[in-house]
C-alpha cells in the first residue's frame, strides 16, 4: 500500500475525491479545535502527585531542622554569656521545651501590662498559649548569674515534685540566652497581696486563712517527709504562696530549694539565702538549716495570716518589737 502526501492550499475540496486509495492525510488546523481536556486532565494529576512528593519531602526535612533546634537549645548557645549546664541537661530534657516565638507571641512580647512581678530571678508575666491556655512565665534576668544557679535548681528540684500544694512547673525554654520557666497561672496571685490588703483582707474569713494554714502544712510535710526527695525550701513566706481561684495555696520558688540525703539532717552553707523576719536564728547567724529552718519560717507565716500584719511592719514601731515579739 503506498502513502501519498498532499498539500493543499486552494479552497476546500472533498477528500475522497483525491485517490480511490487508502491515503494519510495531515491536516494542519487550529489551535483551539484541537481537543485538549485529556492533556489538561493527564496535566493535573501529574502536577498534583509532584506537589504532594514535594510537601511530604519538605514536611520531613522541617522535622528534621526542628529536631537540631531543639537540640541546639538544649545545648544552649556557645557564645551566650550564661552558658547552660551540661551537668543538668537530662533535667531540662525530661521538662516540655517551649519555643521562645511561642511565649513572645504569649505574652505580647513580654508587655510591661503583662507583667506580674518581679524577683531575684527576675520578671513573671502572665501569657496566654495558642490553645487558650494561661501561664507564668518566669524570664531570667540575663545579667543575674545567681538567677542562673536558682534555673537549674528549680528545674532539678520541682520537676521531681506533684503536689496540690506545689505550683506545677509545665515546661521551660531554653534558647540562645533566654532561660525561661512556665507555670499554672494563680490567678489571685500571691497571698501578701489579699493578707496586707485593706480592701482583700476581708474576702479572707477564719475558714479561709484556716484552709491556706492547712494547705500550706500539708504541702511542707510533702517536701520533708513525703516527696521522693527530702527537700528544705529555704524561703517560705507570704508572696511565695500563690492562690488558685478557690485560694487554694500552692508553694512556689524553689530556687533556693535544698534537696536533702536520707541521712542528712542539717546542713551548713557560707551563702545565708532567704528573707530576713522568716529565718530561723541558726539559719541567719551560722548558715546552719534544716527541716527546723522551714518549721520556723511556717510559724512566722502562720501569725502574719493569724494577725495580718507583716513581720517587718514592726520596725518603725515606738516600741521596736517584731511580730514574734509581740506574739
Amino acid at each position: 500500500m503506498s502513502t501519498a502526501l498532499f498539500f493543499h492550499t486552494g479552497s476546500l475540496i472533498d477528500p475522497k475525491a483525491l485517490s480511490s486509495d487508502r491515503v494519510d492525510l495531515y491536516i494542519h488546523v487550529a489551535y483551539s479545535e484541537l481537543d485538549t481536556k485529556r492533556e489538561v486532565k493527564k496535566i493535573v494529576r501529574i502536577t498534583v502527585i509532584i506537589g504532594m512528593t514535594i510537601s511530604f519531602c519538605v514536611n520531613r526535612l522541617w522535622k528534621r531542622i526542628l529536631a537540631k533546634q531543639k537540640a541546639r537549645r538544649l545545648k544552649g548557645n556557645e557564645e551566650s554569656h550564661t552558658p547552660f549546664p551540661s551537668d543538668n541537661l537530662n533535667q531540662v530534657q525530661e521538662l516540655p521545651l517551649f519555643n521562645f516565638e511561642m511565649l513572645v507571641r504569649a505574652t505580647n512580647d513580654f508587655h510591661l501590662s503583662s507583667k506580674l512581678g518581679q524577683g531575684g530571678f527576675g520578671p513573671v508575666y502572665k501569657g496566654k498559649l495558642s490553645d487558650g491556655q494561661e501561664i507564668a512565665v518566669k524570664r531570667l534576668s540575663r545579667t543575674s548569674a545567681q538567677g542562673l544557679e536558682e534555673f537549674m535548681n528549680e528545674v532539678v528540684v520541682i520537676s521531681k515534685l506533684q503536689h496540690r500544694n506545689l505550683v506545677r512547673l509545665l515546661g521551660c525554654c531554653v534558647e540562645g540566652e533566654e532561660r525561661m520557666l512556665l507555670y499554672e497561672y494563680m490567678p489571685n496571685k500571691s497571698l501578701d497581696a489579699f493578707l496586707f490588703d485593706p480592701h482583700k483582707e476581708r474576702l479572707l474569713d477564719w475558714k479561709k486563712r484556716f484552709n491556706i494554714i492547712e494547705g500550706i502544712g500539708r504541702g511542707l510535710l510533702y517536701l520533708h517527709r513525703d516527696s521522693r526527695l527530702r527537700i528544705i525550701h529555704r524561703d517560705l513566706k507570704a508572696s511565695n504562696i500563690l492562690l488558685d481561684k478557690e485560694l487554694n495555696p500552692k508553694i512556689s520558688d524553689f530556687g533556693m530549694a535544698r534537696i536533702f540525703g536520707s541521712d542528712e539532717d542539717q546542713a551548713n552553707t557560707n551563702r545565708v539565702v532567704g528573707t530576713y523576719g522568716y529565718m530561723s536564728p541558726e539559719y541567719a547567724m551560722e548558715g546552719r538549716f534544716s527541716e527546723k529552718s522551714d518549721v520556723f519560717s511556717f510559724g512566722v507565716l502562720l501569725l502574719e495570716i493569724v494577725s495580718g500584719r507583716r513581720n517587718t511592719s514592726f520596725y518603725n514601731d515606738e516600741q521596736s518589737q517584731s511580730l514574734l515579739g509581740l506574739a
